[in-house]
């Protein structure tokens, strides 16, 4: 007979995985042979820029890299985020005090909650925002308050509604903007509040900008960085994967704070020999070199949105225009949950988007519809839509 599997009860305080049925659901409708769009996807769709594939293969044939490399990086590399934030946004960053290197962004924002949270500890979350940060504060047994994000206030925070005893119970702040799920993009004065409460109440700030470089109409996200007293007070966490379509590549950063920095690296020590060289080379190639592929990208995607938007507007489909990432938050009509109208998306249309409760309670009302498709396929879906004969007051 065998034993008895039984897992521990950080496994058993884990989140469920919202979106692994989101998948599940549309592969039963691929596997019977339907023409499936997946709009609820956060998976960029183009490659990544030859320059950086070949400065991967270059250095993947260099014997070098076949061995085991420094545990927290290479220096080169932190060297280049260095530069990099320099050039970008006028920080100047210690590349060997105020950078880790991560696993992607992914696994720094999970990993921070239990390298700073005790039992009982409270997390300041967005709500809707990404459920990644429920798994890290679920592993460390925190507590989440969540902070709603309304499109009445710009999908902000309003700091003022937090009573002051969570604030003086809170140990962590989680800011993410450009945002995800909403698209919104933040202002100073968000991040000089957020500051002036961190260090009232003694708890850091965790800026997720893995989005920095998406923006439309112009407009240049500001990070947390930028901001005086910011590397006092907390850390911003950065990935390539969205500014370079190097998803599946797994390069992040952690930058900031130098004490915050230092704990992550001593965590990851324990989990981590860090990334392939190779990989770390092709890294450097990237935040070094021209930006023009960046530039690229983001007109690939300000010409989605526009085409998206456009479009609702023709249908008479009324949605807060997506200022930054490469999502769209759409409300669901009248009559539908946001998880029933994903629902009626995929059975009537064969189209994936992602319900909003899946980003938290205030998520309810919307869905998620990715940018990460060809615009003739994303005008296929939206031919779709139409053929649905939705009511026009999509409010």
């Amino acid at each position: 007979m065998p034993i008895s599997i039984q897992p521990s009860r950080l496994m058993q305080r884990l989140p469920e995985q919202f979106f692994a049925q989101l998948t599940a659901k549309a592969k039963k409708f691929m596997d019977e042979g339907y023409d499936v769009i997946n709009l609820g996807q956060g998976n960029p769709d183009l490659p990544t820029p030859p320059h950086i594939v070949e400065s991967l293969r270059e250095a993947a044939l260099n014997p070098k890299h076949h061995r085991y490399p420094p545990f927290r990086g290479l220096p080169e590399l932190k060297e280049a985020v260095a530069f990099y934030y320099e050039s970008r946004h006028g920080v100047q960053i210690n590349p060997e005090r105020e950078v880790a290197i991560l696993f992607g962004a992914k696994t720094g924002l999970v990993e921070i909650s239990p390298i700073f949270l005790n039992p009982g500890d409270i997390a300041l979350v967005p709500d809707p925002g990404y459920p990644d940060y429920w798994s890290g504060i679920a592993m460390a047994g925190g507590t989440i308050y969540p902070l709603p994000l309304e499109e009445k206030n710009g999908f902000l925070p309003d700091f003022s509604t937090i009573p002051t005893e969570i604030l003086e119970r809170t140990k962590l702040l989680f800011l993410n903007y450009p945002n995800n799920p909403t698209g919104a993009v933040a202002p100073l004065s968000l991040y000089e509040e957020a500051i002036r409460l961190a260090k009232e109440y003694e708890f850091l700030v965790l800026s997720d900008f893995a989005y920095g470089e998406i923006a439309f109409d112009g407009h240049k996200p500001i990070s947390f960085l930028q901001v005086p007293g910011a590397k006092e007070v907390g850390i911003e966490f950065y990935t390539l994967s969205k500014t370079y379509n190097m998803a599946g590549w797994r390069v992040g950063f952690a930058l900031g704070n130098p004490a915050v920095v230092r704990l992550i690296e001593e965590f990851q020590d324990h989990l981590y020999v860090s990334l392939f060289g190779a990989v770390q080379e092709a890294a450097v190639t990237a935040l070094t070199s021209s930006q023009a592929c960046v530039e690229d990208l983001r007109s690939i995607y300000q010409s989605r949105r526009d085409l998206l938007f456009d479009s609702l507007k023709e249908m008479g489909w009324q949605a807060p225009l997506t200022q930054g990432t490469f999502f769209a938050w759409i409300p669901v009509p009248k009559g539908f949950t946001s998880l029933s109208f994903a629902d009626y998306l995929l059975e009537r249309a064969h189209l994936v988007a992602a319900p909003g409760i899946g980003f938290g309670s205030h998520g309810e009302g919307y869905v998620r519809v990715g940018l990460l498709t060809p615009e003739e396929r994303l005008l296929e879906a939206i031919e779709r839509m139409k053929r649905l004969g939705l009511p026009h007051d999509a409010r």
